[in-house]
C-alpha cells in the first residue's frame, strides 16, 4: 500500500484516520485506577486495537480544615485531604470485537469511567 513509507508514518496514518475511543478513569485510589487501566489495555491490545496510555492526568486534591475543639483554641485546627486520581486511555483503529471486549469487562467498584467516542 506505502512502499516507500515507513512503519511510523503508517502507523501515525491509520491513527488519524481511524475513529478514536477516548476513556477517563478517575477515583479516590490510585491503586484502583491503575489495576483498571492495566485491564482495560490487556483487553483492547487482545483485540489488535492500537492503545495509547494509559496517561497519568493531573491529581486534584481537596482540603478540608476543621477546628479541633468545639468552643474555643481557635489555633488549634485540623486537616483532611482528599485525592481524585485520573487516567486517560486513547483506544485507536477499534474494532466490534474491541467494543464487545470493553463491555464484558469487569472494573472494580469505587472507579468512575467516561467514555467518549
Amino acid at each position: 500500500m506505502f512502499p516507500f513509507f515507513s512503519i511510523h508514518i503508517i502507523k501515525k496514518y491509520i491513527i488519524n484516520m481511524s475513529q478514536k475511543i477516548r476513556i477517563k478513569l478517575k477515583s479516590y485510589d490510585h491503586k484502583l485506577v491503575d489495576k483498571s487501566a492495566e485491564k482495560i489495555v490487556k483487553a483492547v491490545k487482545a483485540t489488535g486495537a492500537i492503545v495509547s496510555g494509559p496517561i497519568p492526568l493531573p491529581t486534584h486534591k481537596r482540603i478540608y480544615t476543621v477546628n479541633r475543639s468545639t468552643f474555643v483554641n481557635k489555633k488549634a485546627r485540623e486537616q483532611f485531604q482528599l485525592q481524585n486520581f485520573k487516567r486517560l486511555i486513547d483506544i485507536y483503529s477499534s474494532t466490534a470485537k474491541t467494543v464487545d471486549a470493553l463491555m464484558k469487562l469487569e472494573l472494580p467498584s469505587g472507579v468512575e469511567v467516561e467514555i467518549k467516542v
